[in-house]
């Protein structure tokens, strides 16, 4: 039988200025408060002509705003636009917000939708908080390490990547009681069978996250629902039920997705 010739993967060309100016704009989106060039320059192992360069032409479309007392930087109001209009126009964010209420005033926990862009991180697309008087400080765009908690391992259970790249990264992560590699690939198995996470203080002390996985029309996950509580909020019977319901609500997200494209 023949066999159609397999496309070629097409050649990314890298493009220094643009790498250069999203690794400025990453290191400013980490950083609680602003930078001076010194430091920016440094940071990124830039020439600080290049570096002010760069700045200059993100501070003219307004997406890097200056201090002109400090000669510090900062992300500007440009990117308010560019943001709203990710979160505006991707179906994810649109279709689990009120379910993420839904579960959070159910349960009391903070609820979370997170997409999964690669190995290296995740980041929050939609939220829900907990009215609880102390919850976890979380926001939509915070980015948090791809593998870590409940999500890495659901992750890690569904993703197409190679297991040499997913140990790799493993091994790089901060965890209050980090798992043994081997536990945690127990872990991975168990999350596959389940179809969802729970992990109890080993990321963060006395906080409780369980996880499921969204997955596209091929199985393969882009997205995890992630629910939040603090200390003796979620038991193990509290814990399973709120993942029952959390498994359903990803399929129904994945059937409305699926039926969109």
């Amino acid at each position: 039988m023949y066999k159609m010739p397999a496309r070629p993967t097409p050649r990314i060309r890298a493009v220094p200025a643009v790498t250069r100016a999203i690794a400025v704009l990453r290191l400013l989106s980490r950083s609680r408060t602003p930078l001076g060039l010194k430091t920016i320059a440094q940071t990124l192992d830039l020439v600080p002509s290049t570096a002010l360069h760069i700045l200059r032409a993100l501070a003219a479309e307004q997406l890097v705003r200056i201090d002109a007392l400090t000669k510090q930087y900062s992300l500007g109001v440009g990117m308010l636009p560019l943001a709203r209009a990710v979160l505006e126009n991707s179906d994810f964010p649109n279709l689990v917000r009120p379910k993420l209420d839904e579960l959070s005033r159910r349960y009391g926990v903070t609820a979370i939708g997170v997409e999964l862009p690669d190995l290296d991180h995740m980041i929050v697309v939609a939220l829900a908080r907990s009215q609880a008087p102390v919850h976890l400080h979380v926001d939509v765009g915070s980015r948090f390490p791809a593998l870590i908690s409940a999500t890495g391992r659901c992750l890690a259970a569904f993703s197409e990547q190679p297991w040499s790249e997913i140990e790799k990264r493993f091994r790089g992560l901060s965890w209050h009681n980090a798992p043994s590699y081997d536990t945690w690939r127990k872990e991975v198995d168990t999350t596959r069978r389940q179809g969802f996470s729970i992990d109890r203080g080993n990321y963060i002390a006395g906080v409780t996250i369980v996880a499921v996985p969204v997955l596209n029309g091929r199985g393969k996950i882009t997205h995890t629902l992630a629910a939040v509580g603090l200390g003796n909020q979620l038991d193990r019977a509290t814990s399973l039920k709120l993942a029952r319901d959390m498994k359903s609500v990803a399929e129904e997200v994945t059937a409305q997705t699926v039926q969109r494209s």
